[in-house]
C-alpha cells in the first residue's frame, strides 16, 4: 500500500477541523493504513465528484489529457476543431469542408467504403505519402477497442489532404480528406499527442451532464476501491454480462483469472491519473473512459494507458470491454 507523505496528511489536517479531529483519532488508534482507506472511499462518493466538477470544462465530457478535439459531422461533410482557451473552455478554432466515405454508415469491414463512428487518436503524422493524399497525412487509431469488441476490421484510416497530381471524386474510401491549404493548417494547430477526434454519423453530443460525469467518476473510483482492497465479488459487478476483454478473453474466463489474483490478498498501489470520459457517439448511455493507470503490487506492476468501455444503468457502469 502506497504511503501517504506528510504534506499530503498536513493539507487533509487543515481543510476541515472536524474531518481532522476524526483523522487524528483514526490514526492514533489504527495508524495510517486505516486513514488511506478512508479516502479511498470518499472517492468513490457521488457528492464529491458533484463538488469537484462545479467549474470544470465538460462540452465533450470529462477530460484531463486533450487540448484539441476533432469532430467530423459525416452528414455535414465538415471537420471542426475545438481548442481549449486560457479559461479551459474549448471554443472553435477551424471548420474545415470534409470529404468522407462513399457509403453511409459505420464501417465495420475493410473496403466497405465507410468512414467509422467512433473516438480516435491521431498516432502518427505522415509527410512522405503518395500525391494522391496531399502533402501530408494523420493517422488515426482505428480499429480502437470498442472496434475490435465489435469484430470491425480494416485500417489505414486518416485525415490527409487532396491529390496534387490527380483527379478525385468527392468521396474517400473510408478517410477524412480536407483540401490542402486546410491539412497545412490544421497541421500548424495541432499537437498530434494532445488531439482526440470524434467522428459521427451527425452532430456530436456536446454540455455533457456534470450529474452524469459525477456518476461515471464515482464508479470508476468504486470499482478501484473493489480492486485496490481485494473484494471480488464487488469488482466482477461492474462487468456486463456481454463483457469481452481487448484479447478475446470472455467473461467466464476472466472471472476465473480475476479471482486466482485477488485470492492472493495482496496489497497493492493502485493510481488513476489523466482521466478521459466522453459519451460514445451514436450510442446512448455508452462512454468511454480512458486513464493513465499506475499499478504495483508483490507480483505484478504496469503503468500505462488504461481503456474501459461502459455502460451506466440505473446509476451504475457495466464495463463491456476493457484494455
Amino acid at each position: 500500500m502506497m504511503m501517504l507523505n506528510k504534506l499530503t496528511i498536513l493539507s487533509i489536517l487543515l481543510f476541515n477541523s472536524l474531518i481532522a479531529n476524526d483523522i487524528l483519532t483514526e490514526y492514533r488508534l489504527h495508524g495510517i493504513d486505516n486513514i488511506e482507506k478512508k479516502l479511498d472511499y470518499e472517492l468513490t462518493q457521488k457528492n464529491y465528484w458533484e463538488e469537484y466538477l462545479q467549474n470544470k470544462e465538460t462540452t465533450f465530457g470529462y477530460i484531463e489529457s486533450y487540448s484539441n478535439v476533432l469532430v467530423c459531422n459525416k452528414f455535414e461533410s465538415t471537420l471542426t476543431l475545438y481548442q481549449k482557451d486560457s479559461n479551459d473552455s474549448y471554443q472553435v478554432t477551424k471548420t474545415y469542408s470534409a470529404y468522407t466515405g462513399k457509403a453511409k454508415g459505420d464501417k465495420f469491414v475493410e473496403g466497405d467504403l465507410k468512414t467509422p463512428v467512433g473516438i480516435y487518436n491521431l498516432v502518427k503524422k505522415i509527410v512522405k505519402v503518395d500525391s494522391f493524399y496531399g502533402p501530408m497525412a494523420f493517422v488515426t487509431s482505428y480499429p480502437n477497442v470498442y472496434d475490435t469488441y465489435q469484430g470491425k476490421n480494416g485500417s489505414g484510416i486518416w485525415i490527409h489532404g487532396l491529390p496534387t497530381e490527380q483527379e478525385r471524386d468527392e468521396f474517400t474510401k473510408g478517410c477524412i480528406a480536407i483540401n490542402n491549404q486546410n491539412i497545412e493548417c490544421l497541421d500548424r494547430h495541432i499537437d498530434i499527442n494532445k488531439t482526440l477526434l470524434v467522428i459521427n454519423e451527425d452532430s456530436v453530443l456536446v454540455d455533457i451532464s456534470k450529474n452524469q460525469l459525477a456518476t461515471l467518476l464515482a464508479n470508476l473510483y468504486s470499482w478501484r476501491y473493489a480492486w485496490l482492497y481485494n473484494d471480488t465479488n464487488q469488482y466482477l459487478s461492474f462487468y456486463d454480462a456481454t463483457f469481452k476483454r481487448y484479447d478475446g478473453m470472455e467473461k467466464e474466463a476472466f472471472e476465473k483469472y480475476k479471482t486466482r489474483v485477488f485470492n492472493k490478498q495482496e496489497s497493492k498501489t493502485i493510481l488513476f491519473t489523466q482521466i478521459n470520459i466522453l459519451p460514445y457517439p451514436n450510442l446512448e448511455d455508452t462512454f468511454q473512459i480512458t486513464f493513465e493507470e499506475t499499478y504495483r503490487s508483490n507480483s505484478f506492476s504496469f503503468n500505462g494507458e488504461k481503456v474501459l468501455i461502459v455502460k451506466l444503468t440505473n446509476e451504475k457502469f457495466q464495463i463491456i470491454t476493457e484494455k
